[in-house]
């Protein structure tokens, strides 16, 4: 018996000895640690927020291996065949190399998006990243070193619009009720039609005298100025926060009222 427990306790050293081994020896790597449900992939839109000009979405990339006193560098690149938004318009191009700090075990991968081009309004662009090897940090495993920010600026027409006197829809009035309301949706329950219809009357109030609103309203940093000089038949409005985002308000030469034009170019009522 005592023989029998010599050797299991001989096994058991050795056993721990190897795995130790393994577990020092092996290189350290890096991984993108992103749990969404959709695998691989961030998803944003600019769509509730029209004035935020830029916005950065942080990756998360884990290190696998031993933590060290050392500050270790790690580095990625844009695949351009699998990623369909342009760098400058769509994005900020990335750094050379980033860093996972002295004994930590996650790094990120700031990745500036920017809301300036008109098209996001109609579309998704997509940014394809990898992470590659470093004289510090490798990348075993294949199916962890991908990740995809898909981004717009997209609306699209809620369920509730047409429960409440808000028609009819467009892009432009969806943006216009979300920046004078500062809400992204309202009930369909007959019990809150007397809060739901005071939003309403917030925007109407705003679409019959946009340039009172303006004023009245200095704080949120919007403007109107003329598209031409000295014209005051059409003026653009934006933020000054995001100036390549502009909506064209005209004057009706029937009525003598400004309208805000949508992007099918009607008249928002």
């Amino acid at each position: 018996m005592k023989i029998y427990i010599l050797m299991f306790a001989i096994i058991c050293l050795v056993s721990c000895k190897k795995a130790e081994e393994m577990r020092f020896n092996h290189s350290a790597n890096v991984y993108f640690d992103i749990y969404n449900g959709d695998k691989d992939s961030i998803v944003r839109t600019f769509a509730y927020n029209p004035t935020l000009a830029q916005d950065t979405v942080w990756l998360p990339v884990r290190l696998s291996g031993i933590r060290t006193d050392a500050e270790r560098k790690f580095s990625a690149r844009v695949d351009a065949d699998s990623s369909t938004a342009t760098p400058g318009l769509h994005y900020e191009a990335l750094k050379p190399q980033y860093s996972i700090l002295p004994n930590r075990g996650i790094g990120y991968i700031p990745v500036v998006i920017y809301n300036k081009d008109r098209q996001l309004e109609n579309r998704s662009v997509s940014i394809l990243i990898k992470l590659t090897a470093t004289p510090d940090l490798g990348i075993e495993n294949p199916y962890l070193i991908r990740a995809k920010v898909v981004f717009s600026a997209k609306l699209e027409k809620p369920g509730w619009w047409d429960t409440w006197p808000l028609p009819p829809y467009s892009r432009t009035k969806h943006e216009l009720f979300i920046l004078v309301t500062a809400q992204t949706s309202l009930s369909t329950d007959g019990l809150d039609a007397p809060k739901n219809l005071y939003y309403i009357g917030l925007l109407t109030t705003m679409l019959n005298n946009p340039f009172n609103w303006v004023t009245k309203n200095a704080a949120k940093g919007y403007v109107i100025e003329e598209v031409t000089a000295g014209n005051t038949d059409s003026y653009y409005f934006y933020n000054k926060s995001n100036p390549s985002k502009k909506t064209l308000l005209r004057k009706n030469m029937q009525n003598g009222k400004y309208y805000f034009i949508d992007e099918n170019g009607n008249e928002v009522i």
